[in-house]
């Protein structure tokens, strides 16, 4: 009888503590049925980054790439994230019931997604989903190139670049804004704008913002204080030994009929094949040159020192021209730039840099302008200045000029065989290009020194209030 008692007392014992391990499991079960409905609450969204001075940061909106904290409650139990529809991976190690990490991939679609997707972060439970609304930008826009950045007043440009997309206001210098009548690429890599009145002589950078935020060009739109030549009464031509069938290019030679569409010409300007040559012939240099007045004239250093300083590196000043070339322009010819005027020709050394904007990337393209556009060259782009033996400054090419016996300025118009080589340095590049008589005509106006400079365009600028 007593080891039946034993018996049944150990078998309830048995059963209590199966009903006793039973429990935590019931438990666990009800706490993750709670946890799988519980609501998802953001009351935050955070920018995550280390090399901020506000390393966590509550944000209204981020881009591509970056990493966001959202804070708020309910996070337990989150299965899946979406951002404007794509599914995001999200590390479960940063989640706690009232925060998570995300990084938004760089794949996730932004002005593609679809209207009910756009601007949205989706977190999704098992019984329990939020769909916050939170603005999602690409990378930040770029401006690349401004198709004309010397215009007049009515003239529409084109500002190239990535990003810029829904562009809504675009501010020229002497915070003159624009916000109507702007035609932005789908793509995002341009848009298009008629310059307004009152834009500052002194010049500076163009700053553009839409969807994506805002970008700044070099500072060098409308920098008519900077003009060396013009033809029309900014700096001083030089001209020696004129003849009519020389080289030499004079007062008489230039033109000033309105050519071009879109952008048209500005008065005067230089036909670098005058009317008095009916072509050029191949395989010959310097065939015709056309110069500032040089000596006792030219004042590089006061004249532009005042806004782009002598310390600043080559590889941020540079010298700009407008030109309009009406037909193809291919194969044969190019233009010389000199610092000054002791070269003979066929120079692709020195103070000098030749412009062949028939050939891209190595490849043959024609080339052709429809209206007038302008042409940024760098002066480490300029031979002498383009190696890397040491850090050459905008001092190096004003002293270069200030210690030449002829301190003339200017351009030849050049009709010579070359290499592929002469132009990438690569001297495995050996494809030769072989002159050819020429009739093309090249136009060129507005000879400018300009900065290259620009401001940096933060998301969140600090308050000044």
């Amino acid at each position: 009888m007593k080891n039946r008692i034993i018996t049944k007392k150990y078998k309830n014992l048995l059963l209590l503590l199966s009903m006793m391990v039973m429990i935590p499991g019931f438990t666990s079960c009800e706490e993750e049925d709670l946890t799988a409905s519980t609501p998802v609450k953001v009351t935050a969204v955070y920018l995550e980054d280390a090399e901020s001075d506000v390393p966590d940061r509550v944000v209204t909106f981020a881009r591509l790439g970056q990493v966001i904290r959202l804070e708020g409650s309910g996070f337990t139990g989150v299965k899946k994230v979406y951002i404007n529809g794509y599914s995001t991976y999200f590390n479960p190690v940063y989640l706690t019931d009232n925060s998570m990490m995300v990084q938004i991939s760089r794949e996730t679609p932004t002005m593609e997604a679809s209207e009910d997707l756009r601007n949205t972060i989706h977190i999704v439970k098992d019984a329990a989903e939020l769909k916050y609304p939170f603005v999602i930008r690409d990378a930040a826009p770029t401006i690349t190139n401004i198709s004309h950045t010397l215009p007049q007043a009515g003239d529409s440009i084109t500002i190239y670049g990535s990003g810029l997309v829904e562009i809504e206001k675009i501010t020229f210098p002497g915070d003159i804004v624009v916000s109507e009548g702007i035609v932005s690429d789908p793509d995002g890599e341009f848009c298009v704008v008629a310059v307004p009145e009152g834009v500052s002589e002194d010049g500076g950078s163009v700053l553009v913002e839409g969807a994506n935020g805002g970008a700044y060009s070099p500072a060098y739109f409308n920098c008519k204080k900077l003009v060396i030549l013009d033809f029309d009464g900014k700096g001083s031509q030089g001209f020696w030994s004129w003849s009519e069938t020389g080289s030499m290019i004079d007062d008489t030679d230039l033109k000033s009929e309105v050519i071009g569409e879109g952008v048209r010409s500005q008065g005067k300007y230089v036909a670098h094949r005058p009317t008095r040559f009916a072509e050029f012939p191949a395989a010959k240099n310097r065939n015709s040159e056309v110069w500032t007045a040089g000596n006792d004239v030219d004042d590089w250093r006061g004249q532009l020192t005042g806004v782009i300083p002598a310390t600043t590196p080559a590889a941020q000043v540079a010298f700009q021209f407008d030109i309009f070339v009406p037909g193809v322009w291919v194969n044969t010819g190019y233009l010389k730039i000199l610092l000054a005027n002791n070269f003979n020709g066929g120079e692709w050394s020195g103070a000098v840099y030749n412009y062949v904007p028939w050939i891209e990337n190595k490849a043959i393209v024609p080339f052709s302008t429809r209206g007038w556009v302008t042409v940024t060259i760098p002066f480490n782009k300029f031979y002498a200045y383009s190696g890397t033996d040491q850090e050459y400054t905008f001092e190096n090419v004003l002293a270069f000029r200030e210690g030449a016996t002829y301190k003339n300025f200017g351009f030849y118009f050049e009709n010579s065989d070359f290499k592929l080589s002469n132009i990438t340095g690569i001297e495995s590049d050996e494809t030769e290009f072989v002159s050819a008589p020429t009739t093309v005509q090249v136009y060129t106006d507005n000879w400018r020194v300009v900065p290259l400079n620009k401001p940096e365009y933060t998301d969140f600028p600090v308050s000044t209030n």
